[in-house]
């Protein structure tokens, strides 16, 4: 079942020329959903409005045909972030039926825009968690083999991405939660500066580290995206007021002569044997290309994986203490007084993984640990984010592993905490630091698995970092798994 277009570009020249209209494309998604996701599990509600919105669409095109490329194009969101009207899980049981009332910002900037929302996908509870097990509403499987997680907490995103039943989609990313996935299911995906994308309408993990960015299979199509989603607003003031219009002018820059670090802490023993060929695969196209390679040190990286579950524990901690049965969501019909509310509605409502991580984020801030814990955190990311500022006076951006090795099987890791804690090993530091950082498809390994090539750059230069993965993007070419179509390119590394 070959989709109808491919990207945006394709796409817009497909509807301008009558090809097909947007109602015939938005039809195709959901004909695709239809019958690949009874076996990925990828969606968790669909958007009943969508084939009537395409049809609107439709008709004001009809009537003023000069529109935008990205004027009627499907999209698939993340189940953290509100469309008004439809549920908003986090895929908890806490928050089963919870709707709405307003948009995210980000889904109006796309409604704005003329988007068609498919659906909401499914995540590890509240985005907590890097395979996608954790969700109260059943796992997602790997397109590329059934039998693997496709990383999460962005999960059911990638899955949706990779499998062609949306042509992009969004996520969040906390620690690592866009790029991980979209490495492990061969897409590209896109954690943007903290500031530079307004997280009102979020579901907050951890504020100080969670950021909103797309998945997608062209680097063209993230920076037509990002375009759409950037800029201020007044309900977040965290945003900065940059014109992204900057990222589109980065993007029409040159490889050559750009000097990209190599830190050798990302390139341990870890590593996966098949990661790393397919990495110095990588960087022999953009050296080849022009780029100049270097080594360069971020000592205090190793430390990430402890900083990010003290800070990120701690800040959950915090933020889902609002979840107690009394304004909204679930509420526990055990209860015979308000402490027992709390208790049995919590006990209840979240999932192991969340219980974990509030109780290590409660830990962390109580009396007498707060100073030992959360404080020396926080003095380990402010030496981590010194680094990579000293780092960006020598380099343009820093090339490294997305994950330490490929998508690994159900099960594999979910018994052992810690273990499924160092697959975020690579991604954290970018968060920590707030620095925009990509994970666009290497070449898959020897058995057929895809692997991820991790950009990190300076804050702001994200259409930099972009036209680096569209090099990459070239030479790969497009991968698409077996299940769900012919592949393109990608042959083993």
């Amino acid at each position: 079942m070959t989709p109808l277009f491919d990207g945006i570009a394709s796409f817009a020249q497909g509807r301008d020329s009558r090809k097909f209209s947007i109602e015939e494309a938005v039809r195709d998604c959901l004909a695709r959903i239809e019958n690949l996701d009874p076996q990925l599990g990828a969606f968790l509600s669909l958007n009943p409005n969508a084939v009537n919105r395409a049809r609107q669409l439709d008709n004001r095109m009809a009537r003023n045909p000069a529109q935008s490329p990205f004027y009627g194009y499907p999209v698939a969101i993340k189940d953290n972030l509100h469309v008004a009207g439809m549920p908003t899980t986090c895929a908890s049981r806490m928050l089963a039926n919870y709707r709405p009332l307003e948009n995210a910002t980000v889904v109006d900037r796309l409604l704005k825009a003329g988007a068609v929302i498919l659906g909401k996908t499914n995540m590890d509870e509240f985005a907590m968690g890097s395979s996608t097990e954790n969700s109260a509403m059943g796992v997602t499987r790997n397109p590329w083999d059934t039998r693997r997680v496709p990383g999460g907490s962005s999960g059911g995103s990638a899955v949706a991405v990779a499998s062609d039943m949306a042509p992009m989609a969004l996520g969040s990313d906390t620690g690592g939660s866009i790029r991980q996935p979209a490495a492990f299911c061969g897409v590209l995906g896109l954690k943007p500066t903290y500031g530079r994308i307004s997280r009102y309408g979020l579901v907050a993990f951890s504020s100080s580290l969670d950021q909103i960015g797309p998945f997608a299979r062209h680097a063209q199509d993230a920076l037509e995206m990002m375009l759409v989603l950037s800029g201020p607003d007044g309900r977040d003031m965290t945003v900065a007021s940059r014109n992204p219009e900057e990222m589109r002018r980065d993007f029409a820059s040159e490889v050559r002569g750009m000097v990209i670090g190599m830190p050798e802490e990302f390139f341990s023993d870890g590593l996966d044997d098949g990661v790393r060929s397919s990495l110095e695969r990588a960087r022999e196209v953009l050296a080849a290309d022009g780029a100049i390679f270097r080594p360069v040190r971020l000592p205090s990286a190793q430390y990430g994986i402890n900083v990010y579950y003290i800070i990120a524990t701690s800040e959950a901690a915090s933020n889902l203490s609002r979840y107690d049965g009394v304004r909204y969501g679930y509420r526990s019909l055990k209860a015979s007084n308000i402490r027992d509310l709390y208790t049995h509605t919590r006990q209840e409502g979240f999932g192991p993984e969340v219980k974990r991580r509030i109780l290590l984020g409660t830990f962390a801030l109580s009396a007498g640990y707060q100073d030992q814990y959360y404080r020396k955190a926080q003095q380990v990311q402010s030496l981590i984010r010194e680094e990579f500022d000293r780092a960006f006076h020598e380099v343009d951006m820093v090339f490294a592993p997305t994950t330490p090795t490929p998508p690994f099987l159900f099960g594999e890791k979910s018994s052992d905490p810690l273990a499924m804690y160092l697959s975020d090993i690579y991604t954290i530091s970018a968060n920590l630091a707030g620095l925009p950082a990509l994970s666009v498809p290497s070449w898959p390994t020897a058995e057929g698995l895809p692997v991820g090539a991790q950009l990190i750059g300076p804050a702001w230069s994200e259409g930099r970092l972009l036209k680096v993965a569209s090099v990459l993007e070239e030479a790969v070419g497009v991968c698409r798994p077996p299940m769900t179509g012919e592949r393109q390119g990608g042959e083993a590394a």
